[in-house]
């Protein structure tokens, strides 16, 4: 029987803040919430931007030291917590009054000689043969140039034309929670991302590990276009054109593998499968299928799976928006005929399927762990909900390989008809719902809407919730179906499904006859929730995941009732354990999880035999016992 891939804990962070204990879903529900739950969130989102916090004897302080109590808390920081969470102005000063650092080529016609003085070393090794030089002391040099043309770059800043991005909430740095060390900002995020989700699952690592075999563990996590800032690619590419040197840590933090090998390496200390899939737009949802077949098939029997996209840069920007892709300045000014955009109208940038001009960037690291139902059963996990498949389909020919294609109304189709036969028509068309893409450009909104409403229309499906989260996070490149995914993890618990806020009108051009598209958010009791990816380059992907509740019934069919009481008794524990990791969260107080140098082992050290390898450090040694489907041929025979 193949097991069923359940989900015991997620983590990570993205505008909307911190995901474990569904803090990040509670910011994009806020106002449908209790009042209690409205001002945990605030208190929690608060303390992790740094306004307030809180000391070990629950005693609050504001920014200042000012001692106050928690209401007194909430109630400073709530329009700052509003105002610095979610899509909104790019807080980088660059981006506004500062200007973009950029340089202009030129060539200057010099009429007379040009002298100057410059440092030695900053005088480059290959000088042009008219140049003189005349020492000055140790230090410093003399240079005349000759009249004629001489080519130079003039610094310059440019006006960002892009201006609203979903950022991570204002305060919150992750490279601060542990020793980082010139780490690129997605290399950080993945560091807390992935900690957040062992805290969130409220099972203890080391002792979990000492149960497997270490070949039973995966790690498959990555992001779409590697890290690109400053401390990754970014400046190593741009190094020579700058002045600046390349460091020895740029080139390989920059790949896009890199958070799986920083896990490994750092976080769990895994020897088992590991590896990222790059799909775009879709990659989260590409290494979740690697980890839901890992575990269907019993390759493995826990997988972490993640990715952390960080592409709030001048250059990414640049890049996309030469592309039509992204809202700039001009086009949001022309959308609603404004003359000048405010704070609030950056907050609105993100429009899925309302009339829009093109999609807002955003960062998010996101990561859930994965285990077969089984082993969830022994240990009393917490089980968020279970994904029995993710269906992935390229496009087939094409024009524009950015443009969309025929393979989402396979993906979705599939993910439909394995819904309809696990759970039954009336679940399908009654209690289930689509989590978009919903990029909030035009092209999507079209294409999109028109895959959901060929596939609702095969299984006769009237009102098909749409639920799209860019609106609150921006699209985080390779996380966002990672931020759609623990969305629905915090529909299924907490019974709301969050509104496109900035959904003023449907467009006319949306196929919307059979969808349900809404502003505020909905009541709904959902058995299944389907996570739609479109990305570049014919990159489609649909996961389904189903809710905590209809996964219970499905181990009480695969294991019988008294296996599942036995498992809600051992439950108890784990509770409790991530209750007091959320509870400490929310006053601020992390504890990354990095452990670097430790354990640390190069081969000699291995006990390597016939039927196993014995790792130091490792309670369960590592079964050499190999699948062969493929038969075996007589020693007489080769």
């Amino acid at each position: 029987m193949p097991h069923l891939p359940v989900i015991v804990g997620m983590g990570g962070v993205n505008p909307a803040g911190r995901t474990s204990g569904h803090q990040a879903f509670r910011r994009t529900v806020l106002d449908a919430l209790p009042d209690d739950d409205q001002a945990r969130t605030l208190l929690g989102l608060a303390a992790m931007m740094r306004l307030a916090v809180c000391q070990e004897d629950d005693a609050w302080h504001d920014a200042e030291g000012r001692p106050l109590d928690a209401a007194g808390i909430v109630e400073q920081t709530h329009q700052q917590v509003l105002d610095h969470t979610l899509v909104r102005r790019i807080e980088d000063p660059r981006f506004n009054a500062e200007g973009l650092p950029a340089n202009r080529k030129a060539s200057l016609a010099l009429d007379t000689p040009l002298t100057f003085r410059i440092r030695r070393r900053q005088l480059p090794d290959d000088l042009p043969p008219t140049w003189q030089v005349r020492e000055l002391d140790r230090q410093s040099v003399e240079v005349t140039v000759p009249t004629g043309t001489m080519e130079v770059m003039l610094p310059e800043t440019r006006p960002a034309q892009v201006r609203a991005a979903g950022q991570l909430p204002s305060g919150f740095e992750p490279n601060r929670l542990y020793r980082s060390v010139h780490h690129p900002r997605g290399l950080s995020m993945t560091v807390f991302a992935s900690s957040d989700c062992l805290g969130d699952s409220g099972l203890e690592w080391d002792g979990l590990r000492d149960r497997l075999d270490p070949d039973e563990v995966a790690v498959y996590a990555g992001n779409s276009i590697g890290q690109l800032d400053d401390e990754g690619w970014g400046g190593l590419l741009k190094s020579f054109v700058s002045g600046k040197r390349a460091t020895s840590k740029q080139m390989p933090l920059g790949y896009g593998q890199m958070p799986a090998d920083f896990i490994n390496a750092y976080v769990l200390g895994s020897v088992g499968g590991t590896g990222a899939a790059l799909g775009a737009c879709a990659s989260f949802l590409y290494n979740l299928r690697l980890g839901v077949d890992d575990i269907r098939a019993g390759r493995s029997r826990v997988v972490l799976v993640g990715t952390a996209d960080a592409p709030i840069t001048p250059e990414v920007i640049e890049g996309f928006r030469t592309m039509g892709a992204l809202a700039d300045d001009d086009s949001l000014k022309a959308l609603d005929a404004l003359e000048l955009l405010t704070d609030a109208d950056y907050q609105r940038a993100c429009r899925p399927f309302a009339r829009n001009c093109g999609f807002t960037m955003g960062e998010s690291s996101q990561f859930i762990m994965l285990m077969d139902d089984a082993l969830a059963l022994e240990i009393g996990a917490e089980i968020l909900g279970s994904v029995p498949g993710v269906f992935v389909n390229a496009d087939g020919w094409k024009r524009s390989i950015s443009a969309p294609g025929i393979g989402n109304y396979i993906t979705l189709a599939k993910a439909a008809a394995l819904v309809r036969d696990m759970l039954g028509e009336k679940a399908l068309r009654e209690r289930t719902f689509l989590h978009a893409h919903g990029t909030s450009t035009p092209k999507n909104r079209i294409t999109e809407s028109h895959v959901f409403d060929q596939v609702a229309r095969a299984h006769d499906i009237r009102a098909w919730p749409v639920v799209a989260v860019k609106a609150y996070v921006g699209h985080s490149q390779g996380s966002a179906a990672g931020d759609q995914l623990t969305s629905a993890l915090g529909s299924f618990a907490h019974g709301l499904l969050p509104g496109i806020f900035t959904l003023d009108a449907v467009a006319d051009d949306v196929h919307a006859e059979r969808l349900k598209l809404f502003r505020d958010p909905l009541p709904f009791t959902a058995d299944a929730a389907f996570i739609n990816a479109k990305g570049f380059g014919g990159n489609n992907a649909t996961g389904v995941v189903l809710s905590p509740a209809v996964t219970e019934r499905l181990m009480v069919q695969r294991h019988g009732e008294t296996a599942v009481t036995a498992w809600q008794t051992r439950r108890e524990a784990t509770r409790e354990a991530a209750a007091a990791y959320h509870r400490a969260a929310d006053r601020g107080h992390f504890e990354a999880r990095y452990r670097f140098g430790e354990g640390v082992l190069e081969g000699p050290e291995l006990d390597v035999g016939r039927e196993a390898i014995r790792i130091p450090g490792y309670a369960r040694e590592v079964s050499l016992a190999v699948d062969n489907p493929f038969g075996r041929l007589d020693e007489g025979e080769t």
